[in-house]
Order: C-alpha cells, then structure tokens, then sequence
C-alpha cells in the first residue's frame, strides 16, 4: 500500500516533459565512489528508526498530510484528477492539461510555485486566487476549484481547459480574422477588462498569448499572476510588470504609481495586433520599446503629458525626437470608428487614456450586428480566406 502514492505523476515532477531528466544523475552517483555520505543519508531519510522519528514523520505518510490546517482539509486531492500533459510554465506556476476522473472533464491545472518559499503561502498566488475567485464572468477564465498534492507546499488551481490562445492562432496563416470578427473579440475581452476595473483589479500582463479562446470564438481572459487589487488613493507598486511589447510608457518610464491605464494601453496593443496580425510595438529592450513608440506615434509634449517630466526615467533617457504621428498610416484599413477607439487607447497621458467602460459605448461597437454572440465567431469562420462576411 505504501508503494501507491509514488505512482502519483503529480508528486515530484513539475513538468511532463523532463521527467526523465533527474534520473539520469542518479545513475552517475552510483558509478562513482564519492558519494558514500549521501547514500547513507537516504537511507536514513527512507527508514526513520533511530535519529528523530517526530521530524520524519510528516513525510512518509500522505494520508495525514493536511490535518495541521484545517481549512485545507476540505479541499479535493489532486490525485482526483489524471494529468495528461504539459502546456507552459511562467513565472507563478506550472499549467497541464488534466482529465477529473470522476467526471471526465478535461481542465486545466495549474501548480503553483511554491518550493523554495520560507515565509509561508507567497503572497502572489494568494492574490492570483483571490482575483480570479473574485472576477467571475464569461471572458474569464473560470476558477473549478483548489486542490491539494499530498505535501503542504503542491497547491494547485483547478480551470476550465481552453483549446487555443490568440498569439497561437495569429501565427496560423490560414487563420484570417474579418472586421467583425476583430469587434467581436474586442467586445469581449472590453467586457472582461470592465468587470477586473470595477472590481479594483489590475491584471498588469495582458498580451494575445494570456487571451484563450475557444472553438465556439469565446475569449477567455487567463495569467493572473501579475494581478492584484488597488485602492484609492493609488499606492505605489511595481513598474515591472506587463510583458515588454504591452507596458504602457508610463511603466516604461519609471512610474510606480499607475492606474487601470496600463491595462488599457496593453488593450490597444492587442487591437492592433489584432487588425495588423502582428505586434505594433516589438521592442528588443525598455529603450528600444519606448523608442519604438515614440517613432509611431510621435514624441510626446508636457502639453500632451502633463507630468512626463517628473517621471523617474524621462530625465535619464536620451531619445530621438520625433514630430510626426503615423499610426494612421499603419492602419489604412481600419475604419474611422476603429482608428479613433484605436487612437484613445493608445494615448499617452493615462488620464486621459479611454476606460473599459467608455470603449464599450464607443462608436465602434455601435452598428447593429450580430458580433455581440461569441457562437458566430467560429474557428471554422477564422479559417475562410474568402466568401461573404457572416455578420
């Protein structure tokens, strides 16, 4: 019985696709002759008799793994679920797909990375928990439950499984999104953004990649592990936040006191990803990506900015000037509705940056359609290279 819980594919290994990888070491250690010290130690380890049986305990046995905090204990095991495979790593965890075998859902678990912390449960997952828990709509990826591995440090997060991500899909070349189409997502993730606002969260890491989407055109916001709560007055936070070709140039400039504006200016850069197929701004470094910006849309002014001056980095960087504005340029097909809503995310001075809540009464989202239902925006639509437009 004992031999069971070892078979657990969630047990040691993070990621399926290097399992094999530690074994390999081991059989190194015992070709060579070096290591009598730590082969008596695991011995030690894997039979407590003598030293301190108290210390060992708390290992071998798994089925008393939780009893010493209570408001775990309610949670499922994650042995209730059989995984399948890897899908990515980032910064906070670990996500795979999984089957719950009780039901046959496939989902998405995501480990949490919490090994190397001393000082209890990170703060950061707390709050990727937290908001998700908390930001419960239809373009949000949805929280199932937490489960708990056998040791108190594997705690998992429990999602609906989504098929595809946008920055997959847009590097498809048979993938061709319409104009209705774009609205659509647009709509839907504007709806998603509006929720997280008026509930005083900041996702801080929106890009197309964090976008999933499924087969029936539903996006899902996902990756909240930059997220977090603000109040107001706004307190300072970090300005390292938000993937490179995403971060709004306040961010870029050294601001440490930052509003729901961040989010609004990485939306921007997803339209236009959107409407282009490719990143408007694809900086190679903080300096290349604000200079890249500046080239497109022009350097910006005091008028402009009021208080781009008093911003940490605005004094140290040397830039270009550049006088003229070519977004238009870059946006021959987009209509005037479009480019203006285009235009109002992507303004500098995040005070007057256009909220979630305004874009969705912009114009652009005004004419009479059918763009409002996630069902018309199918893959099988994504994938015409020619024929009329559904909508």
């Amino acid at each position: 019985m004992s031999s069971l819980p070892k078979k657990s594919k969630w047990e040691n290994s993070d990621d399926s696709d290097t399992e094999q990888a530690p074994r390999q070491p081991k059989t190194k250690k015992l070709k060579t002759k070096a290591a009598p010290v730590t082969l008596t130690k695991k011995i030690k380890s894997t039979v407590p008799a003598r030293p301190s049986p108290p210390a060992k305990k708390p290992a071998p046995p798994p089925p008393v793994r939780r009893d010493h905090l209570p408001y775990l204990t309610s949670c499922r095991s994650v042995d209730e679920y059989e995984r399948l495979n890897h899908i990515e790593e980032g910064s906070y965890g670990i996500v795979f797909r999984a089957r719950d075998k009780r039901t046959g859902d496939i989902v998405a678990v995501k480990k949490l990375k919490l090994d190397n912390e001393k000082n209890g449960f990170p703060i950061t997952s707390l709050r990727e928990i937290h908001t998700l828990m908390i930001a419960d709509h239809p373009n949000i990826v949805g929280v199932r439950e937490i489960v708990m591995g056998r040791q108190l440090n594997q705690v998992f997060i429990v999602m609906d499984f989504i098929d595809h991500d946008l920055k997959s899909l847009m590097m498809d070349q048979d993938v061709n999104f319409k104009p209705s189409e774009v609205k659509t997502l647009m709509l839907q993730l504007l709806s998603a953004v509006a929720l997280m606002h008026d509930n005083w969260i900041i996702h801080r890491d929106l890009k197309t990649s964090n976008l999933l989407l499924s087969n029936r055109g539903q996006i899902k916001v996902a990756d909240f592990g930059m997220a977090r709560f603000y109040g107001s007055p706004m307190g300072k936070m970090t300005q390292l936040v938000v993937t490179l070709w995403y971060r709004a140039p306040e961010l870029l400039l050294g601001a440490q006191e930052y509003t729901t504006a961040v989010d609004m200016w990485s939306v921007g850069c997803i339209f236009a990803e959107l409407a282009n197929r490719e990143p408007l701004f694809s900086g190679r470094s903080e300096i290349d990506q604000i200079d890249k910006i500046f080239k497109v849309m022009g350097s910006p002014s005091e008028k402009e900015w009021p208080g781009l001056k008093d911003l940490p980095h605005a004094s140290n960087i040397n830039l270009r000037e550049y006088t003229s504005n070519h977004l238009r340029v870059k946006f021959p097909y987009l209509t005037k509705a479009g480019f203006d809503l285009l235009s109002r995310l992507l303004t500098f001075d995040p005070d007057n940056r256009i909220t979630a809540e305004e874009a969705l009464d912009h114009p652009y989202f005004k004419r009479k359609s059918c763009t409002q239902r996630p069902c018309d925006v199918s893959l099988l639509a994504f994938k015409r290279n020619s024929g009329k437009e559904t909508c």
